[in-house]
């Protein structure tokens, strides 16, 4: 099975089966029939890729809903320590952060399900991360938590002085603080 529990509801580690000889490695990084045979449905709709150095930090992020976005994230080059924070009203895991290294030499990537806040701080010199989405990107229902909130504690991977963070990430409330619309369904 390429899919792996991680202790929160929804939340998934995809393991794609990797094909590899003296020639290099195939591997299929998303088939809809893997993922329909575990009863996962996600129509992805849009792909996002980004780049970015070392010490790069983005996130928390999330969009409410009706548009909030189901991921599939995955490191094309380097290494990023990817990040989420169940944030649905009634989950036994509200509050919970989650975290995973996913690089392009592991081939890891993490399912992503509506209801958590997201993010990323790279490792490696540079870092090239692409994720699906199955909802288009919708700016007026953006929304975050703040990356160093107390409460959460997370443990980035790197030195939060010498972290470099977007001006919209520095403002974002805490999880205390935040609007968001998420409710756990069991």
């Amino acid at each position: 099975m390429p899919f792996t529990e991680t202790g929160i509801p929804d939340l998934l580690i995809y393991e794609p089966r990797v094909f590899a000889d003296s020639r290099g490695y195939f591997f299929e990084s998303y088939n809809a029939n893997a993922f329909e045979q575990e009863g996962l449905h996600f129509p992805f709709v849009q792909d996002n890729q980004a780049r970015s150095t070392y010490g790069v930090l983005r996130g928390l992020h999330y969009q409410l809903e009706p548009y909030a976005q189901t991921k599939l994230v995955r490191a094309l080059e380097g290494r990023i320590l990817d990040v989420v924070v169940d944030i649905r009203k009634g989950s036994p895991t509200y509050g919970k952060v989650f975290t995973i290294e996913l690089s392009a030499e592991n081939k890891l990537q993490l399912l992503v399900p509506k209801g958590f806040a997201h993010g990323y701080a790279v490792l490696s010199e540079t870092a090239e991360v692409m994720y699906k989405c199955d909802n288009f990107y919708h700016k007026a229902s953006e929304g975050g938590i703040i990356y160093n909130d107390p409460a959460l504690n997370i443990d980035w991977g790197i030195d939060l002085k010498d972290a470099i963070v977007s001006d919209k990430d520095q403002v974002l409330p805490t999880l205390a603080e935040s609007q968001h619309n998420f409710v756990y369904n069991s």
